[in-house]
């Protein structure tokens, strides 16, 4: 095993054990929040850039799938999955609105509204958080260790990282567990 992979996982090992301390309340919070929103009839709007869009359709494909146990779909979207939406959206509006303008279209009251962005500052997420607030969405983020910089959301989950990859797979952690507090509160067939 070369230095480079000890170093890695080593790292990795670090946030996770620095993520536990700091982010077990909120994400607990966060895990009854979307099951609330659920069990209420309400719907996931998932989105984020890049690394983190590939996420958020994760998250949405896991829900309306399923994660672990056979369960019922459940009512979860992608902001970024629809190409056409996105590319129109981003022709007429700008790149910006790509996210808040989906928002606005699906968003109601109750429905949880689950922003991914590494920085906390992505302008088109801080948009779609700031359109959800005012639609009555419970709004999650998930970012760096920066927070959110220009929105605020009901829970705020900051992985205590700079780095891109290890915020991202602290981020995939906390959506398996949600998965699992799903699945565990819906059931299974």
């Amino acid at each position: 095993m070369t230095h480079h992979t000890a170093d890695y996982f080593r790292a990795h090992g670090e946030i996770v054990a620095a993520s536990l301390e700091t982010l077990a309340p909120v994400a607990e919070a966060a895990g009854r929040a979307l099951v609330a929103s659920l069990s209420a009839g309400g719907k996931v709007l998932c989105f984020g850039n890049g690394g983190s869009s590939s996420q958020a359709s994760h998250m949405a494909g896991e829900l309306t799938g399923r994660f672990k146990n056979m369960r019922m779909p459940l009512p979860a979207l992608s902001l970024s999955a629809d190409a056409g939406t996105v590319t129109c959206i981003s022709n007429d509006f700008g790149y910006e609105a790509v996210f808040e303008r989906q928002i606005e279209a699906f968003a109601q009251k109750g429905d949880v509204a689950l922003a991914l962005t590494t920085s906390g500052k992505s302008p088109n997420v801080v948009r779609g958080l700031k359109a959800a607030k005012a639609r009555g969405a419970v709004t999650i983020a998930l970012t760096g260790k920066d927070g959110m910089v220009g929105a605020d959301a009901d829970h705020v989950l900051c992985v205590p990282s700079d780095v891109t990859a290890h915020i991202q797979e602290v981020h995939l952690m906390l959506l398996h567990l949600w998965c699992t507090e799903i699945d565990r509160a819906f059931g299974s067939d």
